[in-house]
């Protein structure tokens, strides 16, 4: 099956994990047939030349500029609409994706023809790939996925493989801070999109504890709020479940970063 591989980049992104995640592609056994990289904005040298250094290298590395900063959600927009395939791999530029990621995530829509969106675990880790903190695992069958999100992100987005026809039919990315990829997945659940779940890792993800102060404060409480009443509007869940959500989740976003990150980390996984 032809593939198209989709990234985004933008200006504050370290050059030495962009050309590590480009490897990672690069070395597949199941190579891409072609990758689209949207630079979400102008980039500083550093990352310009590292993209020039692949695009030199794997002539399959087809490469589109937005004039200014649009936020992912839109920078993915943008990639899509230049994806020559129906299947797409989600891959974030700082992310190692597992030699065979590829390879597994296809042989899953050739055996399953109604299958519409393929994740599967990460592992988590902080500086050394040998090192990993914590793994991510989420359910594999689509009723327990639907279910799933009726509490929380049913999909690892950095490691996602999808048909962009069922991406489109559900609308695309769409701009809701934060949430971006979330919104997608409820709304293709919604359109009668069905997802599998590989359980096991492909790919390694990098987070840090900046990652935990983020997913708190009142910033983000206001924004998940938002996104928890546009899902009770979609009737995705009922009442009793927006508040059982919204006890739970604003509990997690008003305590200390410390005891988040040990219930992300330790709890929640």
């Amino acid at each position: 099956m032809n593939l198209s591989v989709l990234l985004s980049v933008y200006n504050k992104e370290n050059p030495s994990y962009l050309a590590k995640s480009l490897d990672s592609i690069f070395s597949q056994t199941l190579f891409p047939t072609e990758v689209i990289l949207v630079k979400d904005g102008p980039l500083y040298n550093e990352l310009d030349s590292v993209i020039d250094l692949y695009v030199s290298r794997y002539p399959n590395l087809k490469v589109f500029s937005l004039l200014t900063n649009q936020g992912l959600g839109k920078a993915l927009n943008e990639g899509l609409k230049h994806c020559s395939y129906d299947i797409v791999a989600r891959m974030d530029t700082d992310d190692i994706a597992k030699p065979d990621r590829f390879e597994k995530q296809l042989a899953v829509f050739e055996k399953y023809s109604d299958i519409d969106v393929v994740g599967a675990w990460i592992d988590e880790f902080e500086d050394d790939i040998l090192e990993v903190k914590s793994v991510r695992k989420l359910p594999e069958l689509p009723d327990d996925i639907r279910q799933f999100a009726k509490r929380r992100n049913p999909i690892n987005h950095p490691v996602v493989m999808f048909r962009k026809s069922a991406v489109l039919a559900a609308g695309g990315y769409q701009h809701f801070p934060l949430f971006e990829d979330y919104y997608l997945w409820i709304r293709m659940l919604m359109n009668g999109a069905k997802f599998y779940n590989i359980q096991e890792s492909l790919l390694y993800f990098r987070f840090s504890p900046e990652m935990f102060k983020r997913r708190g404060g009142w910033r983000y409480v206001i924004s998940e709020l938002h996104f928890l009443q546009k899902m009770r509007q979609m009737h995705f869940i009922s009442f009793s479940e927006f508040m059982q959500n919204l006890f739970v989740r604003f509990s997690i976003r008003l305590i200390p970063n410390s005891l988040r990150a040990i219930i992300y980390t330790k709890l929640i996984r």
